[in-house]
């Protein structure tokens, strides 16, 4: 899943992107409002978190104009104030969550994970297929009973497959969706995520590879 964390303070940003990135999410970084709506009109996000006190733009103004440009992503609002007039004025602006600073870094990654289930209400908790079981909440991942030690760029590919519903997902959208801007796109990164994460999975298999149109699992 694909995060959008911005803030201005460098050093905080970059420490909550890799922790973030260790939790198996993909992150990019934008350091004021402009540069966040810039990001937000280039890629889908399942979760924007932003801090309102940033330069050139305010947060409040940011979470204003993703609303009004129908952004899907949800957005959790961090700020260094946590008087409750402040909070008030973030949520009225259509933030979906408000995280005062400074936070344990449990709660950012345990009220991100609310938000994204949220922001797909037609998925169920636990996605299973074809003796596959993958518990997104507790990042853990089977077949037929058998525990997967799927690292997490694995662990994200198999989810956004295993939500397609047999659908085709081109290489472009798995590195969308599992990897973040500083990705290189003409690397083998996919391909060689894809071909690790087959082995592990075993046979027969899972993963389809269909001609000019990407991955899908087999049918169950």
């Amino acid at each position: 899943m694909r995060i959008l964390l911005v803030e201005d303070h460098r050093e905080l940003a970059e420490t909550i992107a890799a922790g973030l990135r260790r939790e198996g999410l993909a992150v990019d970084l934008a350091a004021d409002g402009p540069a966040a709506l810039d990001r937000a009109a280039t890629f889908r996000y399942e979760v924007i978190v932003l801090d309102r006190n940033l330069p050139r733009m305010h947060g409040d103004e940011v979470c204003r104009t993703l609303i009004s440009n129908g952004h899907p992503a949800r957005i959790l609002m961090l700020t260094a104030s946590a008087g409750i007039e402040d909070r008030v004025d973030g949520l009225t602006c259509g933030a979906d969550d408000y995280l005062p600073k400074p936070f344990a870094f449990a709660e950012l990654v345990a009220r991100i994970r609310a938000l994204i289930r949220r922001n797909q209400p037609a998925l169920t908790p636990v996605l299973s297929h074809a003796g596959l079981r993958l518990d997104p909440n507790l990042r853990t991942a089977s077949r037929s009973g058998r525990r997967l030690d799927l690292r997490p760029k694995e662990f994200a590919v198999l989810e956004v497959l295993m939500a397609a519903a047999g659908r085709p997902v081109p290489a472009e959208e798995l590195l969308e969706r599992a990897w973040d801007e500083a990705a290189d796109p003409f690397t083998h990164t996919v391909k060689v995520t894809v071909s690790r994460l087959r082995r592990k999975l075993g046979d027969p298999p899972l993963i389809h590879t269909v001609p000019q149109a990407g991955y899908r699992l087999a049918a169950a």
